[in-house]
């Protein structure tokens, strides 16, 4: 039995990946000794609605001066996170005696457009690398992970914030009771907290089984961030559904009692006992569906192998290392994986061990088939290389299901 990491209580797993190295661990050959890995598993707390994996290798493992993603590359979430900053300033009616502060600000996405309009602004990431690139943009960010210490020698350098903000990066941290303890005494009496993660209804009806990896110990819903907050005076206002990432929601937290609770929370708490994401049912067949999406993944590419067709993939994502390894898929089966990341590139994928090359060399590659592992940026990706697939080659997908187009 496990003890959930916010109540305490004690849990039972309801899916089991085996050993599972660092997602990002993307790796050169003769580095690959004695390569890390970790029990995957994933449950669910009856008592305070949470899920979350099991165990979670040490943060300095996942979080460290070669990090593997930089938000930037992608201009779909430029453009998102451009509008969430609109949003925030709107909202709170920011200016420039304002602050703004963003736990895991990445390269800078988001914060460069409070920095656009003078908004006094600090980032909060630990990863060196992106910290850099921030840094790079003018950006003042902090080389640390956030939580209630933090907080108090912000305040005291700084000032309260009227906006705390955080995009993919809360469901990252296992020790949520401080980060919690931090935003409660860092936020001004009319403050905001706003943070956007996958979401964890979807995850269930998609089976999208790959946004669970090492860095996301959480999968949070309504009722789960809405339990959480309450432990620490504050309270869920608002929630708004998010596509990025497969599909995310957006949660704004406030001091409890200070402002007006949104009718989406309502509504959003009420659909999510209509799916029954408060009940082990809810996720009792999910190890199955994840099960079914993996033997016909794996028939599939065996089948165009003995056909003689060339596979590769497209896009050497976190949620890549999960679906590579639960279903033992190798180099054999998919000859190599592009990507526009260069610290990724020219190396191999965590644990599946399947080349990543530069994205440039995709066009000249011509392959038959090509297996999208950044399915969560279908939309954008499909749209750029319409002109290039429609010359007889054949997207691969799996969530919700495996589908040839």
């Amino acid at each position: 039995m496990n003890k959930c990491l916010i109540c305490e209580a004690e849990y039972q797993s309801f899916v089991d990946f085996g050993e599972m190295p660092i997602a990002n661990a993307f790796a050169k050959k003769e580095d690959l000794v004695d390569e890390y890995k970790f029990p995957m598993k994933m449950g669910f707390c009856k008592s305070c609605k949470m899920v979350q994996l099991a165990e979670q290798p040490e943060r300095e493992r996942m979080f460290h001066e070669n990090y593997a993603f930089f938000s930037s590359t992608s201009n779909y979430m430029k453009e998102h996170f451009k509008k969430f900053a609109n949003s925030v300033c709107e909202l709170q009616e920011l200016n420039e005696r304002s602050f703004v502060l963003e736990i895991g600000s990445n390269d800078g996405i988001m914060m460069q457009n409070f920095v656009n309009r003078n908004i006094p602004c600090l980032g909060i990431e630990p990863s060196k690398n992106v910290a850099k690139v921030a840094r790079e943009k003018g950006i003042e960010v902090l080389t640390e992970f956030f939580d209630l210490k933090l907080a108090e020698n912000i305040i005291t350098k700084y000032q309260k914030a009227d906006a705390i903000l955080s995009a993919n990066v809360m469901c990252h941290i296992p020790y949520m009771h401080s980060i919690y303890d931090g935003v409660k005494a860092l936020l001004k009496d009319n403050g905001v907290f706003i943070f956007e993660d996958p979401y964890l209804g979807e995850v269930i009806e998609k089976t999208s089984f790959d946004q669970i990896y090492d860095e996301h110990v959480f999968l949070f819903s309504a009722l789960s961030v809405s339990h959480l907050a309450s432990m620490h005076g504050l309270e869920l206002i608002d929630t708004e559904f998010q596509i990025t990432h497969g599909g995310s929601m957006r949660y704004t937290l406030a001091h409890k009692g200070a402002k007006k609770v949104s009718n989406n929370v309502i509504t959003r708490i009420k659909n999510e006992m209509e799916l029954g994401l408060h009940t082990p049912e809810a996720y009792s067949n999910f190890s199955d569906n994840v099960d079914k999406i993996r033997d016909d993944l794996i028939s599939l590419l065996i089948e165009l192998k003995n056909k003689g067709k060339r596979v590769v993939a497209y896009g050497a994502t976190s949620k890549s290392t999960t679906v590579a390894n639960y279903f033992g898929i190798t180099p054999d089966l998919v000859e190599c994986i592009y990507d526009t990341t260069p610290i990724k590139q020219n190396k191999l994928s965590p644990g599946a061990h399947i080349p990543v090359l530069p994205y440039d060399q995709f066009r000249q590659s011509d392959p038959d088939y090509v297996l999208l592992f950044a399915w969560n940026h279908a939309t954008e990706i499909m749209k750029k290389e319409k002109e290039y697939m429609a010359n007889n080659k054949h997207w691969i997908t799996y969530i919700p299901k495996v589908e040839v187009s």
